[in-house]
């Protein structure tokens, strides 16, 4: 039986998918979208299945199934009757698959963005990183632990207005 769907071109239905699932927020850090974060790898067509692809910030991210269901409902009120989320573990995610806008709302909302890649270099995972206060734009930081909020953050410490901030780390 044919439907609505049926007679739209297959563009304009990848792309009100893409939109769809780019609506789910990570439940972790509600700043940011699944397509900020570079979460949300891609949105294809199987015959007439639609299939949203994830990939998680690592390996345990214990907010994938959470954010699997989330984009399976997205798709749902879409419109789309037959859809599947795939979880993607290779190639592995990075931080700079997050998006210039995904790094700046983090900033905004108080944790410090990771560098991309090309900024930061990939002896920072072993050296001295610095990292500017989200709150107050000072380079005089400190880290306080490896590990802050979530597992993918780091808790960090302006020296110059003294307020503790998670900081998002390059991976």
């Amino acid at each position: 039986m044919a439907t609505a769907m049926d007679a739209v071109s297959p563009d304009f239905l990848r792309r009100k998918a893409w939109t769809a699932a780019a609506t789910v927020v990570d439940p972790e850090v509600p700043v940011l979208s699944i397509a900020d974060l570079g979460v949300l790898r891609d949105v294809t067509f199987e015959g007439g299945t639609v299939v949203a692809t994830i990939t998680p910030t690592y390996s345990g991210c214990p907010a994938m199934n959470l954010i699997a269901l989330e984009v399976d409902l997205a798709l749902e009120k879409a419109g789309f009757t037959r859809r599947r989320v795939d979880l993607k573990l290779a190639p592995a995610w990075t931080t700079d698959w997050m998006s210039a806008e995904g790094r700046e709302k983090l900033r905004a909302y108080g944790i410090a963005p990771p560098r991309p890649r090309s900024a930061s270099g990939r002896g920072a995972l072993f050296g001295v990183e610095d990292i500017a206060c989200p709150k107050c734009g000072s380079d005089n930081t400190e880290r306080i632990s490896e590990f802050g909020s979530t597992a993918c953050k780091a808790l960090w410490r302006c020296k110059a207005c003294r307020e503790p901030f998670d900081y998002f780390k390059c991976i």
